[in-house]
């Protein structure tokens, strides 16, 4: 069951975070977390910017949700996209599905798709902000509510770090926000189409993320993790 106290700490650290920490901005992949987050922005902290990566891959009920967000909160989020030209090279050398062969060649591909875009995203801003949680997988189990982001040199916000799936949930169903379709067919987290399958029951969280490598490879660098 969520608690109220819960919906107001995430709306105080939000307000916080518009009033200490501008320009800031929420990196949406239109995740649940996402959404909720989004949702919350608009109706409390309407100073942070949304922003999104298109990387050119998502699965068509993602595109969906975009258009589903759009009418109901507006024009709210801007759209960032991978350099055509570059794309074009990689897959004129390795072919459109190169990210299957290693993954070094998949790193490369989220870099092109993701990374790059993410950078100009960031550009003037003086922290970003995540739907990232602790019980998502092994790679954020020990992420903090405020990280130092070294790779763009200024804080990254995770204000539902201790949020639990159904808590999210929850939130959704009480606000009657929209969501991606997927998430009814078996797909907890929802990247590229080519990159994302459905989970058997048990299964992690991200377990259909790059389920062909080791789960602590399965990061496309967005959240790297400082060393200090």
């Amino acid at each position: 069951m969520l608690q109220e106290k819960k919906i107001d700490t995430l709306i105080g650290l939000l307000q916080n975070i518009e009033r200490d920490y501008e320009p800031a901005a929420l990196a949406s992949s239109f995740s649940v977390e996402d959404m909720l987050l989004t949702d919350v922005i608009t109706r409390h902290a309407s100073g942070i910017g949304i922003f999104t990566l298109d990387t050119g891959r998502l699965p068509g009920e993602t595109y969906a949700l975009m258009q589903a967000t759009h009418e109901k909160y507006g024009g709210v989020v801007d759209v960032y996209s991978p350099d055509c030209g570059v794309l074009a090279e990689f897959v004129q050398a390795h072919g459109p599905n190169a990210f299957y062969d290693s993954v070094e060649r998949r790193k490369e591909c989220c870099r092109m798709r993701k990374l790059e875009p993410l950078k100009r995203a960031l550009d003037g801003r003086a922290a970003w902000i995540t739907g990232l949680r602790r019980e998502q997988s092994v790679t954020r189990s020990d992420i903090q509510r405020m990280e130092w982001d070294p790779a763009h040199g200024i804080p990254k916000f995770n204000p539902l770090l201790d949020w639990s799936e159904q808590e999210v949930w929850a939130y959704i169903h009480r606000y009657d926000i929209p969501y991606n379709a997927l998430h009814e067919q078996g797909y907890p987290s929802i990247g590229c189409a080519p990159c994302t399958r459905a989970v058997g029951e048990g299964e992690d969280i991200r377990a259909g993320r790059w389920w062909w490598e080791n789960p602590e490879t399965k990061e496309c660098g967005l959240h790297v993790k400082s060393s200090g």
